[in-house]
């Protein structure tokens, strides 16, 4: 054995160039593949984190403007939502409404603690509201049940503006003022561009007299389990409140709707073409480095004509040859395989190191796994063996008399 890989190791470093030229080209293809396979996992798991803070299997609606004459009536009209429509989205489209949840919102609000202020919105929300905005709560506690039956005058900030109104003391606990009227903070949440604070939609109707306008419809959807179903889902509801409100159900600017079930869906599928692409273009370069191990191995046999003859000649057995040559194969795209892929892991560490630093919430982690290393070395120990193959076969059709007068 210990012959055996002499003999290999002399063969290696009798082609340096070549061989170095040719194991370049497998570290290379090694190299990009994690890289890739590390930036797409890290793309995956960004779009896994953002949608699992999300209520994915969800349709919000909002009213918008109705742009083609509908039943005599005008283009250009302000399509209004009302609270009645929650029950009418129930009634007429039981089959993949599971609960319907409306929203009040505003633009203008000042928050107070009588020392500072803040200017901002605010949400009218029921419990769902802060998945569906996909905010997390970092101290204290959402919006309740029992907030919205007492009708509580209670509110979540966002982190931010608590900080601005509180400074560095606890938040939860303390009194505000919103439009003069007093509300106790109950939870500060965080999410990266919605400011907007919460309070119960049961307290936003009472402060508002009662009235019927809302801002937004969000119906939680069960029973459909495909792209198709969700948009016939989305059309139902055109249908549903076009009939209400008066205006064509083909007219797409009459509501502003987002498909999140869909999106989630779409998502989904995004991210195992993502990561089949990846592979395939890893693969394919890796393939190259591949090819040429296959080549320097024909050029090895070519230039050994002589020694395998004579090799031949003493009676050295066939397999013997043939193990040899598909060792050397193994020994180059293993060895520079491993070089690509403790270059590639270093390069997929240094871009966790920058996505997290940088709170980077659209790629995290994107780190290379142990199952994807044995992959990928199994992958190379395959390919080289298979690199070797054809020049190991050529090498058994020489025949010793006419490699003995090839000099």
């Amino acid at each position: 054995m210990t012959d055996l890989i002499n003999e290999i190791l002399a063969t290696l470093r009798h082609n340096k160039l070549r061989t170095a030229l040719t194991g370049f080209a497998v570290s290379w293809g090694i190299f990009l593949l994690i890289v890739l396979l590390s930036v797409s996992r890290g793309l995956i798991n960004g779009m896994d984190s953002m949608f699992s803070k999300r209520d994915t299997e969800s349709i919000t609606v909002e009213g918008g403007w109705a742009h083609k004459p509908y039943q005599g009536l005008t283009d250009d009209r302000r399509i209004q939502l009302r609270e009645r429509d929650v029950n009418l989205i129930g009634n007429r489209n039981a089959g993949f409404a599971a609960r319907i949840t409306p929203e009040i919102s505003s633009d203008t609000a000042t928050i107070s603690t009588g020392k500072d202020y803040i200017t901002g919105g605010f949400k009218g929300v029921y419990p769902s509201g802060l998945k569906g905005d996909g905010a997390t709560i970092v101290e204290g506690r959402f919006v309740n049940d029992n907030d919205i039956r007492l009708k509580r005058r209670v509110i979540v900030l966002h982190k931010d503006n608590a900080r601005n109104l509180f400074g560095d003391k606890k938040a939860v606990g303390q009194l505000v003022k919103m439009n003069d009227l007093s509300f106790t903070v109950i939870g500060i949440f965080a999410h990266e561009w919605n400011t907007k604070s919460y309070i119960p939609y049961s307290t936003v109707r009472n402060l508002t007299g009662g009235g019927e306008d809302i801002n937004k419809v969000t119906v939680n959807v069960h029973g459909i389990t495909t792209v198709q179903e969700g948009t016939q889902a989305e059309n139902d509801l055109y249908e549903t409140l076009g009939k209400e409100h008066r205006f064509d159900p083909t007219d797409k600017s009459a509501l502003w709707v987002r498909n999140r079930f869909n999106e989630h869906l779409t998502q989904s599928s995004a991210s195992g073409a993502l990561n089949i692409a990846i592979w395939v273009i890893g693969l394919l370069t890796m393939l190259s480095g591949i090819v040429g191990v296959s080549n320097i191995m024909f050029v090895s046999v070519r230039e050994r004509t002589h020694e395998i003859g004579v090799r031949r000649a003493i009676g050295a057995r066939p397999l013997s040859i043939l193990k040899q040559i598909i060792l050397e194969s193994v020994a180059i795209t293993t060895l520079f395989g491993y070089i690509g892929i403790v270059f590639g892991v270093a390069v997929a560490q240094l871009i966790d190191y920058i996505c997290t630093k940088g709170n980077m919430e659209f790629m995290q982690n994107p780190s290379v796994d142990l199952s994807v290393a044995l992959q990928v070395t199994v992958v190379l120990i395959l390919a080289g063996a298979f690199a070797g193959l054809f020049p190991a076969i050529k090498s058994l059709k020489i025949k010793p008399v006419e490699a003995l007068r090839d000099e």
